[in-house]
């Protein structure tokens, strides 16, 4: 296994990597919207944009992309701002000839009240 923990992200919070390659698989931990300065984006939109950079940067340590996610997982606080994250979300997979498979959950909270969105992927390597 080979942790993917790339330098442009804060440090995970825990004893965990940002993500992990292992089998031929890539698996992101859940990505909040944390900038690497510590600020937190108000609104979903601006957290979902910034935990798609964040699986983007981890999928670039292992040599992917967008184009090799299998899988998102994102979880919303609130059921009215599903249609802010489905946007980010099909912005940044529209131009990809097959699309990945997508669960979208509402939860009741995450480690602080800012967050408003966490997002996961899995993908194969290149």
């Amino acid at each position: 296994m080979k942790a993917l923990i790339p330098n442009s992200l804060p440090r995970p919070f825990g004893a965990y990597s940002h993500g992990v390659e292992s089998g031929g698989l890539i698996t992101t931990s859940g990505q909040l919207a944390l900038a690497a300065d510590g600020a937190i984006p108000e609104g979903v939109q601006a957290q979902a944009e910034l935990c798609f950079d964040h699986i983007a940067a981890i999928l670039a340590e292992a040599g992917a992309d967008f184009s090799h996610v299998l899988r998102f997982s994102a979880f919303v606080t609130r059921r009215e701002d599903m249609a802010a994250y489905m946007a980010v979300r099909d912005a940044r997979v529209a131009h990809l000839p097959v699309l990945p498979a997508s669960t979208l959950m509402i939860v009741s909270g995450f480690t602080r009240p800012e967050f408003l969105v966490e997002v996961e992927a899995l993908a194969r390597l290149p």
